[in-house]
Protein backbone atom coordinates (compact mmCIF):
# COMPACT_ATOMS: atom_id res chain seq x y z
CA UNK A 1 0.00 0.00 0.00
CA UNK A 2 1.54 3.40 -0.71
CA UNK A 3 2.57 6.03 1.71
CA UNK A 4 -0.66 8.15 2.86
CA UNK A 5 1.58 11.03 4.16
CA UNK A 6 4.82 12.39 3.02
CA UNK A 7 7.43 14.48 5.60
CA UNK A 8 8.66 16.97 3.93
CA UNK A 9 11.61 17.56 6.03
CA UNK A 10 12.66 14.41 4.81
CA UNK A 11 12.38 15.40 1.11
CA UNK A 12 10.82 13.30 -1.37
CA UNK A 13 13.80 11.91 -3.19
CA UNK A 14 12.34 8.60 -1.76
CA UNK A 15 9.13 8.99 -3.08
CA UNK A 16 10.24 9.96 -6.80
CA UNK A 17 12.61 7.28 -6.61
CA UNK A 18 9.90 4.45 -5.97
CA UNK A 19 7.81 6.09 -8.64
CA UNK A 20 10.06 5.98 -11.10
CA UNK A 21 10.85 2.16 -10.38
CA UNK A 22 7.23 1.35 -10.54
CA UNK A 23 7.08 3.22 -13.90
CA UNK A 24 10.10 1.45 -15.05
CA UNK A 25 9.08 -2.34 -14.44
CA UNK A 26 6.83 -1.65 -17.51
CA UNK A 27 3.77 -2.57 -15.83
CA UNK A 28 1.54 1.07 -15.95
CA UNK A 29 2.20 0.61 -20.03
CA UNK A 30 -0.02 -2.86 -19.76
CA UNK A 31 -4.06 -2.83 -20.55
CA UNK A 32 -5.14 -5.11 -18.19
CA UNK A 33 -3.05 -2.83 -14.81
CA UNK A 34 -4.80 0.26 -16.32
CA UNK A 35 -8.53 -1.03 -16.26
CA UNK A 36 -7.62 -2.32 -12.70
CA UNK A 37 -6.73 1.33 -11.87
CA UNK A 38 -10.01 2.37 -13.52
CA UNK A 39 -11.44 -0.08 -12.06
CA UNK A 40 -10.30 0.68 -8.35
CA UNK A 41 -11.14 4.25 -9.13
CA UNK A 42 -15.02 2.95 -9.40
CA UNK A 43 -14.68 0.82 -6.69
CA UNK A 44 -13.13 3.66 -4.38
CA UNK A 45 -16.31 6.35 -4.96
CA UNK A 46 -18.97 3.37 -4.29
CA UNK A 47 -17.57 1.55 -1.46
CA UNK A 48 -16.25 4.96 0.47
CA UNK A 49 -19.50 7.48 -0.45
CA UNK A 50 -20.53 8.18 3.13
CA UNK A 51 -16.58 8.86 3.82
CA UNK A 52 -16.51 11.00 1.06
CA UNK A 53 -20.03 13.01 1.51
CA UNK A 54 -18.85 13.41 5.20
CA UNK A 55 -15.65 14.89 3.99
CA UNK A 56 -16.87 17.26 1.30
CA UNK A 57 -19.45 18.54 3.64
CA UNK A 58 -17.06 19.06 6.15
CA UNK A 59 -14.59 21.00 4.07
CA UNK A 60 -17.44 22.45 2.06
CA UNK A 61 -20.41 22.58 3.77
CA UNK A 62 -22.08 20.53 1.02
CA UNK A 63 -25.54 18.66 1.24
CA UNK A 64 -25.01 15.18 -0.41
CA UNK A 65 -26.91 15.52 -3.35
CA UNK A 66 -25.13 18.59 -4.20
CA UNK A 67 -21.84 16.68 -3.46
CA UNK A 68 -23.37 13.67 -6.14
CA UNK A 69 -24.41 16.35 -8.66
CA UNK A 70 -20.92 18.34 -8.56
CA UNK A 71 -18.56 15.17 -7.74
CA UNK A 72 -20.15 12.69 -10.07
CA UNK A 73 -20.76 15.13 -13.27
CA UNK A 74 -23.50 13.47 -14.78
CA UNK A 75 -23.62 14.19 -18.24
CA UNK A 76 -27.77 13.74 -18.95
CA UNK A 77 -28.92 16.59 -16.47
CA UNK A 78 -27.82 19.16 -19.14
CA UNK A 79 -30.11 16.77 -22.24
CA UNK A 80 -31.13 17.68 -24.60
CA UNK A 81 -27.83 19.54 -25.34
CA UNK A 82 -25.35 19.46 -28.32
CA UNK A 83 -21.24 20.07 -27.81
CA UNK A 84 -18.58 21.23 -30.39
CA UNK A 85 -14.95 21.87 -30.49
CA UNK A 86 -14.28 25.70 -32.21
CA UNK A 87 -10.33 26.35 -32.73
CA UNK A 88 -9.97 29.51 -32.27
CA UNK A 89 -6.17 31.41 -32.69
CA UNK A 90 -4.43 31.99 -29.93
CA UNK A 91 -3.56 35.64 -30.90
CA UNK A 92 -0.01 36.99 -30.93
CA UNK A 93 2.73 34.45 -31.44
CA UNK A 94 6.76 34.77 -31.25
CA UNK A 95 8.67 31.81 -33.37
CA UNK A 96 12.61 31.58 -32.58
CA UNK A 97 14.13 29.46 -35.62
CA UNK A 98 16.97 28.14 -35.56
CA UNK A 99 20.51 28.14 -37.44
CA UNK A 100 20.69 24.53 -38.70
CA UNK A 101 17.43 24.64 -40.59
CA UNK A 102 16.94 28.40 -40.61
CA UNK A 103 14.26 28.72 -43.93
CA UNK A 104 12.32 25.15 -42.94
CA UNK A 105 12.34 25.51 -39.21
CA UNK A 106 10.71 29.48 -39.84
CA UNK A 107 8.94 28.77 -42.47
CA UNK A 108 6.58 25.34 -41.23
CA UNK A 109 5.86 27.26 -37.91
CA UNK A 110 5.21 30.69 -39.54
CA UNK A 111 2.28 28.67 -41.96
CA UNK A 112 0.74 26.93 -39.09
CA UNK A 113 0.29 29.69 -36.91
CA UNK A 114 -1.13 32.00 -40.10
CA UNK A 115 -3.40 29.13 -40.66
CA UNK A 116 -4.49 29.18 -37.33
CA UNK A 117 -5.45 33.09 -37.77
CA UNK A 118 -2.83 34.55 -35.47
CA UNK A 119 -0.19 37.02 -35.89
CA UNK A 120 3.08 36.06 -36.07
CA UNK A 121 6.75 37.62 -35.11
CA UNK A 122 9.61 35.29 -36.37
CA UNK A 123 13.05 35.76 -35.10
CA UNK A 124 15.47 34.07 -36.93
CA UNK A 125 18.87 33.01 -35.84
CA UNK A 126 21.80 35.14 -35.79
CA UNK A 127 24.20 32.26 -36.73
CA UNK A 128 22.56 32.10 -39.52
CA UNK A 129 22.58 35.70 -41.09
CA UNK A 130 21.97 35.42 -44.26
CA UNK A 131 19.15 33.20 -44.03
CA UNK A 132 17.94 36.00 -41.36
CA UNK A 133 18.45 38.75 -43.73
CA UNK A 134 16.20 36.88 -46.59
CA UNK A 135 13.69 36.52 -44.36
CA UNK A 136 13.79 40.09 -43.14
CA UNK A 137 13.86 41.89 -46.85
CA UNK A 138 10.81 38.98 -48.47
CA UNK A 139 8.53 37.79 -45.70
CA UNK A 140 6.82 41.05 -46.04
CA UNK A 141 6.70 41.28 -49.96
CA UNK A 142 4.61 38.26 -49.32
CA UNK A 143 2.34 38.17 -46.35
CA UNK A 144 0.44 40.67 -45.26
CA UNK A 145 3.23 43.14 -43.04
CA UNK A 146 0.93 44.63 -40.58
CA UNK A 147 0.31 40.87 -39.31
CA UNK A 148 3.83 39.27 -39.84
CA UNK A 149 6.89 40.69 -38.44
CA UNK A 150 10.71 39.65 -38.82
CA UNK A 151 12.88 40.52 -35.74
CA UNK A 152 16.80 40.40 -36.36
CA UNK A 153 19.30 40.62 -33.81
CA UNK A 154 21.69 38.49 -31.48
CA UNK A 155 20.49 37.30 -27.86
CA UNK A 156 20.28 40.13 -26.49
CA UNK A 157 17.28 40.71 -29.03
CA UNK A 158 15.80 37.96 -28.17
CA UNK A 159 15.70 38.67 -24.59
CA UNK A 160 13.88 41.87 -25.10
CA UNK A 161 11.41 39.65 -26.73
CA UNK A 162 10.70 37.67 -24.00
CA UNK A 163 9.66 40.41 -21.81
CA UNK A 164 6.44 41.32 -23.58
CA UNK A 165 3.71 38.66 -23.29
CA UNK A 166 2.99 36.98 -25.77
CA UNK A 167 0.12 34.07 -26.44
CA UNK A 168 2.30 31.34 -27.61
CA UNK A 169 6.15 30.89 -28.24
CA UNK A 170 7.73 28.08 -29.88
CA UNK A 171 11.28 27.77 -29.70
CA UNK A 172 13.66 25.43 -31.98
CA UNK A 173 17.86 25.42 -30.09
CA UNK A 174 19.77 24.32 -27.34
CA UNK A 175 18.86 23.11 -23.77
CA UNK A 176 20.56 26.00 -21.99
CA UNK A 177 18.60 28.80 -24.03
CA UNK A 178 14.99 26.81 -23.71
CA UNK A 179 15.36 27.11 -19.86
CA UNK A 180 16.17 30.92 -20.69
CA UNK A 181 13.08 31.42 -22.44
CA UNK A 182 11.04 28.92 -20.22
CA UNK A 183 11.99 31.18 -17.14
CA UNK A 184 11.16 34.35 -19.05
CA UNK A 185 7.73 33.01 -20.04
CA UNK A 186 6.62 32.47 -16.93
CA UNK A 187 6.72 35.74 -15.82
CA UNK A 188 3.46 36.38 -17.63
CA UNK A 189 2.68 32.70 -17.60
CA UNK A 190 3.18 32.31 -21.60
CA UNK A 191 2.87 28.89 -23.03
CA UNK A 192 5.90 27.51 -25.00
CA UNK A 193 6.72 24.56 -27.30
CA UNK A 194 10.03 23.85 -26.88
CA UNK A 195 12.07 21.70 -30.00
CA UNK A 196 15.17 20.87 -28.48
CA UNK A 197 18.16 19.10 -29.12
CA UNK A 198 19.14 15.25 -28.06
CA UNK A 199 21.65 12.61 -28.69
CA UNK A 200 19.16 9.85 -31.14
CA UNK A 201 20.73 6.74 -31.04
CA UNK A 202 20.49 4.46 -34.05
CA UNK A 203 20.41 0.25 -33.38
CA UNK A 204 22.07 -1.53 -36.40
CA UNK A 205 21.54 -5.48 -36.17
CA UNK A 206 22.22 -5.76 -39.94
CA UNK A 207 24.35 -5.15 -41.99
CA UNK A 208 23.30 -6.85 -45.77
CA UNK A 209 22.27 -4.22 -47.82
CA UNK A 210 23.99 -1.78 -49.23
CA UNK A 211 21.10 0.21 -49.55
CA UNK A 212 20.84 -0.06 -45.58
CA UNK A 213 24.16 1.15 -44.62
CA UNK A 214 23.94 4.17 -47.15
CA UNK A 215 20.73 5.11 -45.78
CA UNK A 216 22.95 5.30 -42.21
CA UNK A 217 25.70 6.91 -43.41
CA UNK A 218 23.52 9.60 -45.28
CA UNK A 219 21.73 9.97 -41.64
CA UNK A 220 24.72 11.13 -40.04
CA UNK A 221 26.70 12.90 -42.41
CA UNK A 222 24.86 14.54 -44.82
CA UNK A 223 23.00 16.51 -42.67
CA UNK A 224 25.19 17.08 -40.40
CA UNK A 225 24.05 20.66 -38.83
CA UNK A 226 20.44 18.69 -38.62
CA UNK A 227 18.81 18.07 -34.95
CA UNK A 228 17.58 14.63 -36.44
CA UNK A 229 20.61 12.64 -37.35
CA UNK A 230 22.30 10.19 -34.86
CA UNK A 231 24.32 11.07 -32.80
CA UNK A 232 26.05 7.32 -32.06
CA UNK A 233 25.58 4.04 -33.38
CA UNK A 234 25.07 0.83 -31.30
CA UNK A 235 26.05 -2.24 -32.54
CA UNK A 236 27.31 -5.96 -31.29
CA UNK A 237 30.79 -5.73 -30.77
CA UNK A 238 31.06 -8.95 -33.91
CA UNK A 239 29.55 -6.52 -36.78
CA UNK A 240 31.43 -3.62 -35.79
CA UNK A 241 34.47 -4.11 -38.11
CA UNK A 242 32.32 -4.62 -41.33
CA UNK A 243 29.91 -1.78 -40.00
CA UNK A 244 33.12 0.34 -39.83
CA UNK A 245 34.65 -0.74 -43.50
CA UNK A 246 31.28 0.16 -45.33
CA UNK A 247 30.96 3.03 -43.54
CA UNK A 248 34.36 3.94 -44.55
CA UNK A 249 33.70 2.64 -48.34
CA UNK A 250 30.43 4.52 -48.13
CA UNK A 251 32.16 7.72 -46.80
CA UNK A 252 34.40 7.83 -49.59
CA UNK A 253 31.98 7.45 -52.49
CA UNK A 254 30.00 10.25 -51.13
CA UNK A 255 32.81 12.90 -50.36
CA UNK A 256 34.52 12.26 -53.74
CA UNK A 257 34.11 16.90 -54.18
CA UNK A 258 34.44 19.19 -51.11
CA UNK A 259 31.11 20.28 -52.15
CA UNK A 260 29.65 17.25 -51.11
CA UNK A 261 30.07 17.78 -47.79
CA UNK A 262 28.22 20.96 -45.63
CA UNK A 263 31.32 23.15 -43.70
CA UNK A 264 30.84 23.83 -40.15
CA UNK A 265 28.68 26.74 -38.86
CA UNK A 266 31.61 28.88 -37.62
CA UNK A 267 34.65 29.22 -35.81
CA UNK A 268 33.21 28.75 -32.21
CA UNK A 269 31.68 25.23 -33.17
CA UNK A 270 34.71 24.07 -35.26
CA UNK A 271 36.47 24.44 -31.76
CA UNK A 272 33.59 23.23 -30.04
CA UNK A 273 34.17 20.22 -32.23
CA UNK A 274 37.64 19.92 -32.21
CA UNK A 275 37.82 20.16 -28.74
CA UNK A 276 35.71 16.46 -28.67
CA UNK A 277 38.92 14.71 -30.81
CA UNK A 278 41.36 16.91 -27.99
CA UNK A 279 40.10 14.45 -25.59
CA UNK A 280 43.21 11.85 -26.12
CA UNK A 281 40.68 9.32 -24.38
CA UNK A 282 38.96 9.96 -27.31
CA UNK A 283 41.60 10.31 -29.94
CA UNK A 284 42.80 7.13 -29.31
CA UNK A 285 39.13 5.41 -30.28
CA UNK A 286 39.37 7.60 -33.60
CA UNK A 287 39.51 4.53 -36.33
CA UNK A 288 38.70 6.76 -39.28
CA UNK A 289 39.37 10.34 -40.46
CA UNK A 290 39.99 13.26 -37.30
CA UNK A 291 41.76 15.56 -39.95
CA UNK A 292 40.50 19.00 -38.94
CA UNK A 293 41.25 22.45 -41.17
CA UNK A 294 40.06 25.38 -38.89
CA UNK A 295 41.08 27.66 -41.98
CA UNK A 296 38.46 26.20 -44.03
CA UNK A 297 36.23 25.07 -41.01
CA UNK A 298 36.20 21.75 -42.53
CA UNK A 299 36.28 18.52 -39.98
CA UNK A 300 36.87 14.79 -41.95
CA UNK A 301 33.87 12.82 -41.88
CA UNK A 302 35.33 10.94 -38.81
CA UNK A 303 34.57 7.25 -37.06
CA UNK A 304 35.12 6.38 -33.90
CA UNK A 305 34.65 3.42 -31.68
CA UNK A 306 33.32 2.96 -27.74
CA UNK A 307 35.10 6.83 -26.94
CA UNK A 308 34.71 6.42 -23.18
CA UNK A 309 30.99 7.03 -22.22
CA UNK A 310 31.08 10.10 -19.76
CA UNK A 311 33.41 11.72 -22.43
CA UNK A 312 31.85 14.66 -24.02
CA UNK A 313 31.39 13.59 -27.25
CA UNK A 314 28.95 10.97 -25.28
CA UNK A 315 27.06 13.68 -23.56
CA UNK A 316 27.04 16.27 -25.57
CA UNK A 317 24.79 16.48 -28.88
CA UNK A 318 27.59 16.84 -31.91
CA UNK A 319 26.24 18.72 -34.16
CA UNK A 320 28.66 17.64 -36.67
CA UNK A 321 30.86 14.66 -38.37
CA UNK A 322 31.54 12.81 -35.73
CA UNK A 323 30.24 8.96 -35.36
CA UNK A 324 30.47 7.31 -32.25
CA UNK A 325 29.82 3.69 -32.27
CA UNK A 326 29.39 1.70 -28.99
CA UNK A 327 29.78 -1.97 -29.13
CA UNK A 328 26.56 -3.57 -26.80
CA UNK A 329 24.84 -7.06 -26.92
CA UNK A 330 21.44 -6.16 -29.45
CA UNK A 331 19.32 -7.22 -26.19
CA UNK A 332 21.13 -4.86 -24.13
CA UNK A 333 20.33 -1.66 -26.60
CA UNK A 334 17.42 -0.75 -25.31
CA UNK A 335 18.75 -0.76 -21.89
CA UNK A 336 21.56 1.29 -23.32
CA UNK A 337 18.79 3.91 -24.64
CA UNK A 338 16.04 4.05 -21.93
CA UNK A 339 19.28 5.14 -19.17
CA UNK A 340 19.90 8.52 -21.45
CA UNK A 341 17.58 11.26 -21.69
CA UNK A 342 14.66 10.97 -24.00
CA UNK A 343 15.94 11.64 -27.82
CA UNK A 344 14.13 13.14 -30.26
CA UNK A 345 14.77 10.38 -33.00
CA UNK A 346 15.50 6.90 -32.21
CA UNK A 347 16.44 4.76 -35.42
CA UNK A 348 17.06 1.26 -35.75
CA UNK A 349 17.88 -0.89 -38.79
CA UNK A 350 16.40 -4.39 -38.81
CA UNK A 351 14.27 -6.83 -40.26
CA UNK A 352 13.83 -8.57 -36.47
CA UNK A 353 9.96 -7.46 -35.21
CA UNK A 354 10.25 -8.76 -31.81
CA UNK A 355 13.08 -5.77 -31.49
CA UNK A 356 10.91 -2.88 -33.26
CA UNK A 357 7.77 -3.85 -31.42
CA UNK A 358 10.43 -3.92 -28.03
CA UNK A 359 11.74 -0.49 -29.35
CA UNK A 360 8.06 1.07 -29.79
CA UNK A 361 7.06 -0.34 -26.37
CA UNK A 362 9.66 0.10 -23.86
CA UNK A 363 11.65 3.13 -25.17
CA UNK A 364 10.11 6.87 -25.16
CA UNK A 365 11.27 9.62 -27.85
CA UNK A 366 9.76 11.87 -30.34
CA UNK A 367 9.61 9.77 -32.88
CA UNK A 368 10.64 6.13 -34.21
CA UNK A 369 12.36 5.42 -37.90
CA UNK A 370 13.16 1.95 -38.96
CA UNK A 371 15.37 1.13 -41.72
CA UNK A 372 16.05 4.95 -42.60
CA UNK A 373 16.83 8.11 -41.32
CA UNK A 374 15.54 11.59 -41.09
CA UNK A 375 12.72 11.07 -43.75
CA UNK A 376 10.13 11.12 -40.93
CA UNK A 377 10.41 14.86 -41.09
CA UNK A 378 8.92 15.06 -44.69
CA UNK A 379 6.38 12.98 -43.61
CA UNK A 380 3.06 15.52 -43.36
CA UNK A 381 1.19 13.51 -41.25
CA UNK A 382 3.91 13.04 -38.53
CA UNK A 383 4.11 15.17 -36.12
CA UNK A 384 7.28 16.67 -35.19
CA UNK A 385 8.57 17.32 -31.38
CA UNK A 386 10.05 15.68 -28.46
CA UNK A 387 9.68 14.62 -25.50
CA UNK A 388 11.29 15.22 -21.58
CA UNK A 389 14.19 16.98 -22.24
CA UNK A 390 14.17 16.68 -25.96
CA UNK A 391 11.54 19.16 -25.95
CA UNK A 392 7.64 18.94 -25.91
CA UNK A 393 4.93 20.84 -28.20
CA UNK A 394 4.28 18.83 -31.76
CA UNK A 395 4.33 20.84 -34.91
CA UNK A 396 4.46 19.81 -38.77
CA UNK A 397 0.77 20.05 -40.99
CA UNK A 398 -1.97 19.53 -39.06
CA UNK A 399 -0.30 19.52 -35.87
CA UNK A 400 1.04 23.28 -36.72
CA UNK A 401 -2.43 24.41 -36.54
CA UNK A 402 -3.52 22.86 -33.49
CA UNK A 403 -0.22 23.85 -31.91
CA UNK A 404 -1.04 27.58 -32.33
CA UNK A 405 -5.20 27.59 -31.98
CA UNK A 406 -6.78 27.00 -28.54
CA UNK A 407 -9.73 24.18 -28.96
CA UNK A 408 -12.37 26.34 -27.18
CA UNK A 409 -14.98 23.69 -25.77
CA UNK A 410 -18.47 24.97 -26.81
CA UNK A 411 -21.94 23.71 -25.19
CA UNK A 412 -25.22 24.09 -26.70
CA UNK A 413 -28.22 23.46 -24.64
CA UNK A 414 -31.89 23.63 -25.26
CA UNK A 415 -34.84 25.40 -23.14
CA UNK A 416 -36.82 22.15 -24.08
CA UNK A 417 -36.70 20.56 -20.90
CA UNK A 418 -35.45 21.38 -17.39
CA UNK A 419 -34.66 18.89 -14.56
CA UNK A 420 -35.56 20.21 -10.98
CA UNK A 421 -33.80 17.35 -9.02
CA UNK A 422 -30.43 18.98 -9.61
CA UNK A 423 -31.56 22.10 -8.19
CA UNK A 424 -32.22 22.37 -4.13
CA UNK A 425 -33.73 21.97 -1.60
CA UNK A 426 -32.11 18.92 -1.58
CA UNK A 427 -33.62 15.40 -0.58
CA UNK A 428 -32.99 11.52 -1.20
CA UNK A 429 -34.91 11.25 -4.17
CA UNK A 430 -32.96 13.60 -5.59
CA UNK A 431 -30.08 11.62 -4.44
CA UNK A 432 -31.69 8.43 -6.09
CA UNK A 433 -32.84 10.78 -9.48
CA UNK A 434 -28.65 11.56 -9.48
CA UNK A 435 -27.84 8.61 -9.26
CA UNK A 436 -30.34 7.17 -12.04
CA UNK A 437 -28.64 9.33 -14.34
CA UNK A 438 -24.76 8.83 -13.42
CA UNK A 439 -25.62 4.83 -13.71
CA UNK A 440 -26.92 5.72 -17.22
CA UNK A 441 -30.45 3.44 -15.59
CA UNK A 442 -33.01 5.87 -17.77
CA UNK A 443 -36.32 3.60 -17.43
CA UNK A 444 -35.80 4.71 -13.35
CA UNK A 445 -34.87 7.92 -14.26
CA UNK A 446 -37.87 8.07 -16.51
CA UNK A 447 -40.34 6.47 -13.79
CA UNK A 448 -39.33 8.58 -11.06
CA UNK A 449 -39.58 11.97 -13.63
CA UNK A 450 -43.32 10.38 -14.10
CA UNK A 451 -43.87 9.99 -10.46
CA UNK A 452 -44.71 6.29 -10.80
CA UNK A 453 -41.65 5.27 -8.78
CA UNK A 454 -40.04 6.66 -5.94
Amino acid sequence: MGSLHENPQHGFGGLLSGLQEAYESGRTKDLAWRRAQLKGLLRLLAEEEEDIFDALHDDLGKHRAESYRDEAQAPLVSFPATALVVPEPLGVVLVFSCWNLPLGLALEPISGALAAGNVVVVKPSELAPSTAAFLAANIARYLDPKAVKVILGGPEVGEQLMEHRWDKVLFTGSANVGRLILTKAAKHLTPVALELGSKCPCIVDQLDSKRDRQRERNGKYVPAKHVLPFDYILVEEKFAPILIELLKSTVKRFTTTPECMARILNAKHFRRLSNFLDDDRVACSVVHGGSVNEKTLTIEPTILLNPPLDSDIMTEEIFGPLLPIITVKIEDTIKFVTSMPKPLAIYAFTKNEKLKHRIIDETSSGSITFNDAIVQYAVEGLPFGGVGQSGFGQYHGKYSFELFSNKKAVFKRSFLIEFMFRYPPWDDSKIRMLRHVFNTNYILLLLGLLGLRR
